[in-house]
């Protein structure tokens, strides 16, 4: 069995794909390219990969979608999205489909194993000894099954490694205001860069997931000037 994490290539332009794959082989990977959708789900059905290195710009089913199934399969596979552009909406609309990070054409191959690495740190990281559970807002977080669970139907639902981060810090973290700044360079595992507002993108996305009422949040609540807190229910 070849325990080197299994990375996919998901370029619908050979030439990319392959000098791709060939760079992530060369840095003791194991690689598979896909041109699209189609050859992505068939790969995925034999074996859940440890990352998707996914292109935006695919014909048919862009990597949006296929970003947002992915994630509907396991939130344990890291997903890198790749834009030809640098734009705000790109960035948001593909942090919101649950990728764990994005890295924009053209990008130096440094860069682009370092942001790899760190995403494979984050989905792969040990998950704690204990079957610690806590309460947040309706829904409790399961620290190592890395899971939202619905106490009233029970329901459970796996979380990206993005999410899963970000709810542990605030879990370690209760009733302390947290800075966003800080939040950002803890669970982000990279340079902090001029797009900041992927933390308050993180935070709209959980509290949909946990919030009573995310328009009025009262489990992580916003704290003016500094960023954000966990308040555990009274209950």
């Amino acid at each position: 069995m070849d325990s080197r994490p299994h990375i996919v290539v998901v370029e619908d332009e050979a030439s990319q794909r392959q000098l791709l794959v060939g760079y992530l082989e060369k840095q003791n990977f194991r690689v598979s390219g896909a041109d699209g959708g189609p050859a992505l789900r068939k790969l995925i059905e034999r074996e859940l990969p440890a990352l998707v290195l996914l292109d935006v710009g695919l014909p048919g089913e862009d990597g949006f979608a296929l970003a947002r199934w992915l994630r509907e399969r396991s939130g344990r596979i890291g997903v890198i999205m790749v834009t030809a552009a640098s734009e705000t909406v790109d960035r948001i609309v593909g942090l919101e489909t649950g990728a764990d990070d994005y890295i924009a054409k053209p990008f130096e191959p440094r860069e682009l194993l370092a942001r790899v690495k760190s995403v494979l740190r984050r989905s792969a990281g040990a998950a704690p000894t204990t079957g610690t559970r806590v309460r947040m807002g309706r829904r409790v977080l399961d620290l190592e099954r890395r899971t939202l669970a619905d106490p009233g139907n029970g329901s459970e639902e796996t979380l990206a490694a993005s999410e899963f981060d970000l709810l542990k810090v605030f879990a370690e973290n209760p009733n302390r205001p947290l800075n966003r700044d800080w939040l950002l360079e803890v669970t982000a595992h990279r340079e902090m860069e001029a797009y900041d507002r992927a933390i308050d993108l993180r935070i709209t996305r959980l509290r949909k997931k946990i919030e009573i009422d995310p328009a009025h949040p009262d489990a992580i609540r916003t704290v003016r000037g500094v960023g954000y807190m966990f308040v555990p229910p009274k209950d």
